[in-house]
């Protein structure tokens, strides 16, 4: 994908977008296409670190004594193993879950993490996830993960053939909204069947604005000045009986040579000397027999 196209898209996203009383986020579409997302090889479910953090990410972490201390100076919720037997009620995992974007656990106590959230954490995707290393050692260091998820979008594509995952501020630098746009489209098309090919369209809009296809506006413009190119130019149609001489104006051919047109006068001097020519006939009476 173009970076000036992208930089082209994100500047009318900003100044058609209507304007509100709230600072809001520049959200990332990517539209999907020849995906079956029944298929559970062909869903989406993964993680992007980017370079510039693209919003306030929540860490919750869930741990034993051995790392509390870490955990509380560094993430923004600690939970203690001693305490999960107080999380039964339904609404208060949810809560607990909407909360933040991230858990992490520490792997001994792993089983008790399952039986005490995996009921709700499990369908909505937010249990501690190895893939990104959210699953520690009771002797491990905490703050560089910490550092690392706070820059980390999650790609997820389950339902509809599409993805969605917000890429900054309304106020945010340009130039780090851009960035993150590219390395979320690059990240995604290397994880796709046919890659590039299946991306129908990549969109771009605020919190509360109209959707943008990313180099659409270009599009259109080399659309139309293409159509002016195009049209073929009026040929002047070639007189009957007339061929084309190069560097010359056409001339008459052989077989259909232009008629004289006589003038008046000639025409009627023409008229009398026919008219003297034929025989005059006799006005002298015929005679009859025997006379």
């Amino acid at each position: 994908m173009d970076k000036a196209l992208v930089a082209k898209t994100l500047k009318t996203v900003k100044e058609t977008s209507p304007k509100r009383n709230f600072m809001q986020s520049i959200d990332l579409i990517i539209n999907l296409k020849d995906i079956d997302i029944k298929k559970q090889e062909q869903q989406l479910n993964t993680f992007v670190a980017l370079h510039h953090s693209g919003k306030k990410v929540s860490v919750c972490a869930l741990v034993g004594p051995e790392l509390e201390k870490q955990a509380k100076e560094v993430c923004d919720e600690v939970i203690l193993a001693e305490s999960f037997a107080r999380y039964k009620d339904k609404k208060e995992l949810k809560k607990l879950a909407n909360r933040h974007d991230f858990f992490i656990a520490q792997a001994n106590i792993m089983p008790q993490i399952a039986t005490a959230f995996g009921r709700v954490f499990g369908p909505r995707g937010k249990m501690p996830n190895p893939k990104i290393g959210g699953v520690l050692p009771p002797n491990a260091n905490l703050r560089p993960l910490y550092e690392k998820l706070v820059k980390t979008v999650k790609i997820a594509a389950k339902n509809e053939p599409c993805i969605k995952c917000m890429v900054g501020k309304e106020n945010s630098n340009e130039d780090e909204i851009i960035d993150n746009i590219l390395t979320i489209y690059n990240s995604v098309i290397h994880i796709l069947p046919n890659e590039k090919h299946n991306v129908k369209n990549v969109m771009l809009k605020l919190t509360m604005g109209p959707a943008f296809v990313v180099g659409e506006e270009t599009r259109q413009q080399e659309a139309e000045t293409k159509g002016k190119k195009g049209k073929p130019k009026k040929k002047e149609g070639k007189k009957p009986g007339t061929k084309e001489v190069p560097g010359r104006s056409p001339v008459p051919t052989a077989l259909e040579k232009p008629k004289q047109e006589s003038k008046p006068e000639e025409a009627s001097e023409n008229k009398a000397k026919e008219k003297a020519q034929k025989p005059k006939k006799s006005k002298e009476p015929k005679k009859e027999i025997g006379e």
